[in-house]
């Protein structure tokens, strides 16, 4: 064997240093790595062979050895066993795993009479070794793949890890000690009796227990569970169930994906899988099912069904508190465990493992391009995440025409630019507009509008109302398309038939239930109608549950308060803000307040809505628990719900504002509407689309580069520090030891990840929500949303998977069947869409002016300016007194005229400064719009909901032909068991037949042996 720097460490057990050692304890003890000493190929002598270089016996002296987690890294007494570049002597090495490995010291312990003289002379071990079976010698990576994950067997996998921390010598928490270890022992017994098995590794400071849940104990909870497993593939045939399409619509498929084959997976690394049928599993009915097989019961489905036992065994020993004394969740919040989680599959560099294949093509960002492997992010996170990533690819892909639309009515406005009518007679005209404030300011030419106008031009522009028709309907075609492909993927997983009314109590539900008065508990049937359905104990709506809920929602109201009152004070900053620069004076003041001013209250309104995002997250939870949800999922839409809300008003009330309200009930020179006796805000040039779209752009974006940054820096920066404190030791108080943790296997080493919140998916989901709440309520406001969504989601998707798999202990899988409540999120948003866009472009844009401007007024020549059409002319002598501007100094001195915007009479005619007959024809036209684009625009949205089915007709079709051939296997197997117990029930009675007549009483002469036979025949021929 050749010398390799490239090649894998070998690794040697240290019982190999003992005499009469097995095979069987040299496997076990290479399990522990705290007792596994490895040596580096690199530092094996140049000259001569592997097998040379192991049979010199003083290979073992002459060689510096290391130990993954304990000689290495082990220090004893604060001293290495490394001394110097000497290495230790053996019996300095063995010494220091006896004193600092306690399994190693049982091992060295329970050696023959040899231990002694291992540990006092180094020579007798080497006369010792020729006597000693032959060492074993492995790669790294294959002993990664035996023991790394598994318990000191190398053939159960473990499960799920329980972390607690050792016990203190400190005397004051000598009695808390006691009681979390004995709470500790009856929770780990109750486990055993449940059939989980367990195994205890306490060589650290932290102790690990492992899980492993055998395949009787997956068996049983899977039927409880009514769970739907895959079936065996002899009962059935492909050609059975597949749905045979049109020759014609296959060739079509081929030929369009031709070029887009570059956006497929690898087939070597992803190879396409057969397709299952599942059927309820049923150990009634095994001969259904392959249990046999060691991928019957995949990942995910052990550690959901360890999960379920752990959140529902109790800690105690005491009947009458076993009911609040139940759940790892309850242990973990009071501290007796350190962590409860899955292992991840392996190390994220090994390409071998499903994780660092995860990692490679699906997590990163290279691979962005590339389709998401989503029936192996479901068997490693389980259905519930995979079902986010399919959504969330989805609704990114979808992105990809709404994104180009959106850039080409960008870019129509940016040709049109400079040939706008309105912006060259703008730009062009010389017209003196009315101060914005009260005697301190000056009036003003409405020319410094001109960039702002032509700017605005890029998105108020022709194409507008086609834009906003476009992306309603979109809205709703995103909704049924993900509707049909979500049915396809369901099905794929076996997950078609899941209800959430089988799904069980809570925990904590029923640990609350036995601390209620007896008063307050009612019995019924779970689910209610449903006959045979199970009898639990309840509360009653109106006495218990409806006090809470309107606790609950009367919070959620005042924080919702607190959301407007934050944007209230925002609008206030804006208006004394415009005040005290008009006092102090700037020559750039229409540049100030159409740019700078919009931006930093924005900016001011993003800061708000992210801390008040955390202080209601926060409270959420407090608030759901206290409704007292009976299920999980019930939990999750009520939690989920509460959520949005408080986001819908605190992300889109400031947008909102700018909308629908800013600009539209200024006044007039003669009589300003006030508020706390500041003027109103208006409109520049005569809408709020621009500083709409900085609002869009400014929240938005800016929440999503802010929530990418944070997702990607706290858990890098978290891990980080993890990594350090279990480097060098953290002393949390002074009678607290040093907390060091050595990677040395799976649990170790997510150990040191940051812990999965149940909170985690929320946010994912409501970041998105969020999101396409901007791209389909304003997108009329800004038509790159789409775009720029579009470019976060492509990185969002990779960094999320990254997130998931480097940096968070692996999640419980859930078994689900939908998004939840956010589809039905989804669909309040896109009918409230319709209205919104028909609002903005009704009343803040000038679609509707100029569309009457041109039909009506300039058709008949009578006004052939648009200006004269939009603004109203004041006489400056109307002022009322103390308001009309006084600034020394002023180029408007004789100033006689000035203009604003609005459609009122002008001062010539009477009444004075009252609305014309044109407002109310434009007011006339903007309702009509807004009726008709609503109803319009609604009837094609029903009409694409009612056309396109939710599940397609392949699918249709396959579930009724997998319905039927099950039915007919259930009924085959069953007649064959049926007669397979028949002919063994007839044959026990022949024989119990025979047993009796041939041990009759009394010697049987020939003639009655006859006769026996006879009688014999007889009871065959009638069993």
């Amino acid at each position: 064997m050749s010398i390799d720097t490239d090649r894998d460490s070998i690794y040697l057990d240290t019982l190999s240093i003992q005499s009469g050692s097995t095979n069987t304890n040299n496997r076990k003890s290479i399990t522990l790595s705290r007792q596994t000493i490895y040596h580096s190929t690199e530092d094996l002598p140049s000259t001569g062979s592997l097998k040379r270089g192991l049979n010199n016996e003083y290979f073992l002296e002459s060689q510096r050895y290391h130990s993954d987690a304990g000689l290495h890294d082990m220090e004893v007494d604060g001293e290495t066993p490394l001394r110097g570049n000497r290495p230790q002597s053996v019996a300095g090495v063995a010494r220091s795993i006896q004193e600092n490995d306690e399994v190693s010291a049982l091992l060295l312990d329970n050696n023959s009479s040899n231990t002694n003289s291992l540990l006092t002379d180094h020579h007798q071990i080497i006369k010792q070794k020729n006597k000693q079976k032959t060492k074993q010698i492995v790669t790294y990576n294959e002993w990664k793949s035996r023991v790394w994950r598994t318990f000191a067997d190398g053939e159960r996998v473990v499960d799920y890890v329980l972390s607690y921390p050792a016990l203190r010598l400190d005397p004051n928490k000598e009695q808390a000690n006691e009681i979390a270890d004995e709470k500790r022992q009856i929770f780990c017994a109750n486990l055993e009796k449940e059939g989980l098995e367990l195994e205890f590794e306490k060589t650290q400071s932290i102790h690990f227990v492992k899980i492993h849940a055998p395949k009787h104990v997956l068996c049983k909870y899977a039927e409880l569970l009514k769970w739907e497993m895959p079936i065996k593939r002899s009962l059935w045939k492909k050609e059975d169930v597949d749905y045979n399409e049109y020759r014609l619509l296959t060739n079509m498929k081929s030929w369009f994906g031709r070029p887009f084959r570059f956006v497929k997976l690898d087939p070597i690394k992803f190879p396409s899988r057969p397709k299952e049928m599942f059927h309820e599993y049923s150990r009634d009915k095994d001969y259904l099912f392959d249990i046999d097989d060691p991928n019957f019961f995949t990942q995910d489905i052990r550690i959901a069904v360890v999960h379920f036992i752990l959140e529902r065994t109790a800690f105690t020993s005491e009947p009458e508190s076993a009911d609040s004394c139940v759940g790892v969740q309850k242990l973990l919040d009071d501290k007796i465990y350190k962590g409860a989680y899955p292992l991840h599959d392996g190390d994220p560099n090994d390409l071998k493992s499903r994780r660092g294949l995860l990692l490679t093509e699906w997590a990163s960002i290279n691979k962005w391009i590339r389709h998401q492997p989503l029936t192996e992010i479901k068997e490693y996170f389980g259905a519930h995440i995979a079902l986010y990533f399919a959504w969330l690819g989805f609704y990114t892909h979808m992105l990809i025409p709404a994104s180009f639309f959106g850039i080409i009515v960008v870019l129509f406005g940016l040709t049109t630019m400079f040939s706008n009518n309105i912006s060259k007679e703008i730009c062009s005209e010389n017209r003196i507009m009315c101060p914005q404030c009260d005697q301190i300011c000056d009036y003003w030419n409405f020319n410094e509008t001109c960039v702002y106008s032509r700017l605005s031009n890029l998105f108020d522009n022709q194409l507008t109302f086609i834009w906003a028709v476009f992306m309603s309907i979109w809205a709703t075609l995103y909704l049924e398309l993900w509707q049909r492909y979500s049915a396809s993927l369901i099905h794929s997983w076996g997950l078609t038939n899941y209800t959430k009314k089988t799904e069980p109590p809570r925990p904590q539900y029923l640990a609350k239930l036995k601390k209620l008065k007896d008063q307050f508990i009612q019995n019924r049937t779970q689910p209610p109608n449903v006959e045979g359905a199970v009898l639990e104990p309840a509360v009653p709506f109106w006495r218990f549950k409806f006090p809470r809920y309107l606790v609950s929602y009367s919070v959620i109201f005042l924080f919702i308060c607190l959301a407007v009152a934050a944007v209230f004070g925002v609008i206030l900053y804006r208006m004394s803000l415009n005040t005290a620069q008009h006092i102090y004076g700037n020559k750039d003041s229409m540049t100030y307040k159409i740019t700078v001013l919009p931006i930093t209250a924005a900016l001011i309104n993003l800061v708000v809505i992210t801390i008040l995002n955390y202080v209601y997250d926060y409270l959420a939870v407090i608030l759901t628990n206290l409704e007292m949800k009976r299920t999980q999922a019930e939990f999750d839409e009520s939690l989920s719900l509460k959520i949005y809300l408080f986001q819908f008003i605190n992300y889109y009330s400031s947008i909102f504002y700018i909308a629908f309200i800013k600009g539209k009930f200024p006044g007039y020179p003669k009589k300003y509407n006030r508020i706390f006796g500041f003027r109103q805000e208006e409109c520049n040039a005569g809408n709020c689309m621009f500083e709409l779209c900085i609002q869009l752009v400014i929240i938005m974006v800016g929440k999503q580069i802010m929530n990418s940054v944070m997702e990607m820096l706290i858990p890098v920066i978290t891990k980080t520090i993890t990594n350090i404190w279990n480097h060098i030791g953290v002393r949390r108080s002074w009678s607290d030891a040093e907390i060091k943790i050595r990677t040395h296997n799976q649990w170790t080493e997510d150990y040191k990840l940051l812990p999965w919140q149940f909170m985690s998916m929320f946010s994912e989901y409501l970041e998105m929500i969020i999101q396409y709440g901007f791209i389909t309520l304003f997108v009329v406001a800004f038509p790159l949303a789409p775009f720029f969504a579009l470019l976060n989601n492509i990185f969002e998707m990779r960094l999320d998977a990254k997130k998931f798999l480097l940096y968070y202990r692996r999640s419980v899988p859930k078994r689900v069947r939908d998004i939840g409540s956010w589809y039905g999120i989804m669909q309040v948003i896109c009918r409230l869409s319709v209205m919104s866009n028909a609002f903005i472009i009704a009343f803040s844009s000038n679609f509707i002016p100029e569309f009457v401007y041109t039909l009506y007024v300039n058709k008949n020549m009578i006004e052939p300016s648009y200006l004269n059409f939009s603004l109203a002319r004041f006489d400056v002598n109307d002022f009322d007194e103390g308001l009309a501007p006084n600034i020394t100094g002023s180029p408007f001195v004789d100033v006689q005229i000035c203009h604003y915007t609005e459609f009122r009479n002008p001062p010539e005619i009477e009444p004075k400064y009252k609305k014309n007959q044109v407002y109310w024809h434009v007011l006339a036209a903007r309702l009509a719009f807004i009726v008709v684009f609503q109803n319009v625009v609604g009837l094609v949205q029903l009409l694409v909901d009612s056309l396109i089915p939710d599940v397609p007709r392949r699918v249709r079709e396959r579930i009724k032909r997998e319905d039927y051939l099950l039915s007919h296997i259930v009924l085959d197997e069953e007649k064959k068991r049926f007669k397979k117990d028949a002919y063994t029930g007839a044959g026990k009675k022949i024989m119990n037949a025979i047993s009796s007549l041939q041990n009759g009483k009394g010697v049987r002469k020939r003639s009655q042996q006859h006769q026996s036979h006879e009688r014999i025949h007889e009871q065959v021929e009638k069993l």
